[in-house]
């Protein structure tokens, strides 16, 4: 059974990140997590089991950051997730949105375009702690 909660830090360390993003799971500080589950922020599960999480953290007035943490979930499965984070951005009404996706990560250049989101810089050096380069995208209202 397929159902979406309310995040809880316990949900990321029970979430078996797809490959594209092990290198968060040693970036990833409980600090962060508490902030993750203060934001608007929800979990997958399948059969009770933690799948994939998504939520976003204001930055200022009318500006947020949207994150997600997913699993390697398989076609079926992820659709339904697709389908649960896009409802959520639909009704955030934030005026903007971004989120960075690694620059190698194809997949989740797919998934950016595919909730609305549009490229602004293809490649951003060095982004994230580990060294990872990024592309910025933007859904604005």
């Amino acid at each position: 059974m397929f159902e979406v909660i309310p995040f809880k830090s316990a949900h990321f360390a029970a979430i078996q990140l797809q490959t594209a993003q092990m290198y968060l799971s040693e970036m990833v500080t409980q600090e962060h997590i508490d902030v993750l589950e203060r934001a608007p922020s929800y979990t997958a599960l399948l059969d009770g089991k933690p799948i994939g999480a998504a939520g976003v953290i204001p930055i200022e007035t009318g500006r947020a950051l949207a994150w997600s943490f997913i699993s390697h979930t398989g076609p079926k499965t992820f659709l339904k997730c697709h389908r649960a984070v896009k409802k959520f951005l639909d009704g955030c009404h934030v005026p903007r949105l971004e989120m960075t996706v690694d620059s190698e990560h194809t997949e989740a250049h797919r998934w950016a375009k595919m909730l609305g989101f549009t490229m602004e810089e293809e490649h951003t050096t060095a982004h994230v702690p580990a060294g990872h380069d990024c592309a910025l995208y933007a859904r604005v209202l």
